[in-house]
């Protein structure tokens, strides 16, 4: 399956974004897709996962009541809703994919092997 990123760019502190992910290449619903991003500086980290089978989103704790992640499957496509962004935000997000990640797994980088090219999200005033 091939990803791509999109709607990544420049929102001021509060403010909000929607970036989404679209899958080609194969049949979308048997694959996990995740979010991860990277900071200058910093490793990448996990940022949310929707479950291939439930649906069940899963998110890292800080941004938890602030991001949405969704998907849909006839568009073969996966966004995430970013609202109350933060200038510590600001990072390179990427969209990954998974036909056999486990839910214990789902924050770990190395359970994906598929993965988009990023889009840029930067938060600051």
């Amino acid at each position: 399956v091939q990803l791509q990123a999109s709607g990544g760019g420049l929102v001021q502190p509060g403010g909000s974004l929607r970036i989404s992910c679209a899958a080609s290449g194969d049949t979308f619903r048997p694959y996990t897709v995740a979010w991860f991003r990277q900071a200058p500086g910093k490793e990448r980290e996990f940022v949310a996962a929707i479950h291939r089978s439930s649906g069940r989103p899963s998110y890292t704790d800080s941004v938890k009541g602030r991001f949405t992640i969704s998907r849909d499957n006839a568009r073969s496509m996966v966004s995430l809703q970013m609202t109350g962004l933060k200038p510590e935000d600001t990072a390179v997000y990427y969209c990954a994919a998974s036909r056999t990640v486990i839910l214990s797994s789902l924050s770990l980088d190395g359970s994906y092997g598929y993965w988009g090219q990023g889009t840029q999200v930067t938060v600051s005033s």
